[in-house]
């Protein structure tokens, strides 16, 4: 009995001694728990053909900037393969696991990006002629906004154009909108105005309202008219006719007066249509 207990306890800590290969922090990830530290976890079906295409970091600047994903940063021989010796992180939580063979730059506030501290950083860098990659966790997000922010910065590119540049080399690169906003923001301090809204909105679709068609053909022409409720003009279903006086309650005479109002409107008897037309 006490045989058993002890095997599985160094099970468990033999467990516990072998953290993520990719983040390295402690969470099953072969089974899908997602890190309670960084929010690791296993990609889902629709995402691993993109990962498996992204095992190298994204190429921005030719011999300078690499723009990729945490899975990215975790792998130090593909890194030295394209001549990468340091890295801006841009997730706090995400842990430098190589700081023997990268210089690192960590950046420390999660919420608003701290767009200043890491273009000086990759200028850095570009002085001292070496390769850097930015990373998050996915890739996607806060590292292209930096990225995006540099090019507005030493390019002189404008908003637009620097997303664009970004999202040929990168395609799966997916803005939020508090961050796209904090790049509108960038830009009218860099430049002291934002580009035409109808650039904008060709680069960076408003998101609408879901729209639920249930397979019908959409109308065509003028929108229909919303049905106006508690108008002053409009008759209520609820209203009393004016031309009919009150009376008594008298047992079955509803069904007579329908059937006198039914042969004033209708003599000939014939069938009326339903809808009035």
């Amino acid at each position: 009995m006490s045989s058993s207990g002890s095997l599985t306890g160094s099970a468990r800590k033999r467990e516990r001694e072998s953290p993520c290969g990719i983040c390295g922090h402690y969470h099953k990830y072969e089974q899908g728990e997602v890190c309670g530290v960084c929010g690791h976890r296993i990609p889902e079906t629709s995402e691993k053909a993109s990962i498996q295409l992204s095992a190298f970091p994204s190429e921005i600047l030719p011999d300078f900037l690499f723009l990729g994903s945490y899975d990215n940063a975790s792998r130090p021989e593909l890194l030295k393969t394209q001549g990468i010796s340091r890295i801006l992180n841009t997730v706090p939580s995400c842990q430098n696991l190589y700081k023997n063979s990268f210089t690192y730059h960590c950046l420390l506030d999660e919420k608003k990006l701290p767009f200043d501290d890491a273009i000086q950083f990759l200028e850095q860098c570009e002085r001292e002629k070496a390769r850097v990659l930015v990373h998050c966790m996915s890739g996607k997000n806060r590292s292209p906004a930096i990225v995006i922010a540099y090019l507005m910065k030493c390019n002189g590119w404008r908003l637009v154009q620097s997303y664009q540049w970004v999202k040929e080399r990168r395609p799966y690169v997916e803005l939020t909108q508090a961050v796209y906003q904090q790049l509108l923001e960038f830009e009218q301090k860099l430049f002291g105005s934002n580009e035409s809204s109808t650039d904008l909105r060709r680069v960076f679709p408003t998101p609408s309202a879901p729209c639920f068609s249930f397979g019908f053909p959409k109308a065509k022409g003028d929108a229909v008219a919303v049905p106006s409720f508690n108008s002053s003009g409009a008759a209520s279903i609820f209203d009393r006719p004016s031309n009919i006086p009150p009376h008594g309650f008298t047992f079955g005479a509803g069904q007579a007066a329908e059937r006198h109002a039914y042969a004033a409107v209708n003599p000939s008897g014939a069938d009326l249509p339903m809808d009035g037309g």
